[in-house]
């Protein structure tokens, strides 16, 4: 039996380009990224736990009072002057690295997915672009002058149309809207998921909430991961945030790189990932913050919304 050499996956704390960089010509089966928004604000989230306390601030069951403790925050700052020339260098670097039936699937919002296409279009050519897909939530607030704004934008390019990997048989189906109208056979079954893709973001009280800005659901990147890559394969994020691409990838037998050059999302992956063995870590340390999860001193409530 031939004795595997590169870890199950790889966290880097560094400048994105800077690893980008290093990496062999075709040696990353798929790519998703989810940037940063360009919004202009900073993106932000508080994590709070609730403990029994005579003298505290809020009253739960059967008048039990409780006290709030701040456990922190996350945060990083949306904005940039020149959104285009920061990601240019990037992708042209990931489209590098790409094998030949290797895709980028490119995670923005309304803001700037428009010209974001037309780069995209002009670094991998009008012919690499498959989809735009939409990803669409019903959660936040709703303003009175416009129509709400409740979708994101994923807009997937192939290295070599044609050669590209999509796993059609292994995408996991969805019920039909009308199961009544296409027989039993046909509704046990469920139907393929168009380019429309219904799914709420991560619950606040969820399991799988972590407690970073913008954390995207895990059932976008297994839908993804899935479809477009294969068991044993690499697949790569980075701007990889809290880490779900990492997840998808594990859970579904494929290998991972993830970068980011922030502390706070390694401190959040260490924690993500604490028990998985066979994990390189670069430029980061995890092992106070796995420590500090596994004795149950950092779970709480998060809570907010980006601001």
């Amino acid at each position: 039996m031939q004795q595997r050499t590169l870890p199950i996956g790889t966290i880097h704390l560094a400048d994105n380009l800077d690893v980008l960089r290093m990496l062999p010509d075709e040696s990353v089966d798929l790519i998703y990224i989810d940037p940063p928004f360009n919004t202009g604000k900073v993106q932000q989230r508080t994590q709070l736990k609730t403990v029994r306390s005579p003298n505290g601030d809020r009253v739960g069951f059967q008048g039990q009072r409780y006290e709030t403790i701040k456990l922190g925050s996350k945060h990083f700052q949306d904005a940039f002057d020149d959104y285009l020339a920061f990601l240019e260098p990037r992708l042209i670097e990931a489209r590098r690295v790409l094998a030949t039936h290797g895709s980028l699937y490119f995670h923005v919002d309304y803001r700037e997915v428009h010209y974001c296409k037309l780069l995209l279009d002009e670094l991998f050519g009008r012919d690499a672009f498959l989809n735009e897909i939409i990803w669409a939530y019903d959660y936040g607030g709703r303003p009175k002058d416009r129509w709400p704004a409740k979708h994101d934008n994923i807009l997937w390019y192939a290295k070599s149309p044609g050669e590209h990997v999509f796993n059609l048989d292994e995408i996991e189906r969805i019920p039909y809207m009308a199961p009544g109208l296409v027989g039993p056979e046909k509704a046990a079954r469920g139907k393929l998921p168009t380019d429309t893709w219904w799914h709420t973001i991560v619950p606040t009280n969820g399991k799988e909430k972590t407690g970073y800005p913008t954390q995207k659901p895990l059932g976008i990147l297994r839908r993804i991961v899935q479809a477009s890559s294969r068991p044993g394969g690499l697949v790569l994020d980075f701007f990889a945030g809290s880490g779900t691409t990492g997840a998808a990838a594990l859970e579904l037998g494929r290998r991972f790189l993830l970068v980011d050059n922030s502390p706070e999302a390694l401190a959040v992956m260490a924690k993500r990932f604490a028990g998985v063995e066979d994990i390189a870590w670069v430029g980061f340390e995890p092992g106070l913050y796995q420590c500090q999860e596994k004795q149950g001193k950092l779970f709480g409530t998060d809570v907010g919304e980006s601001t």
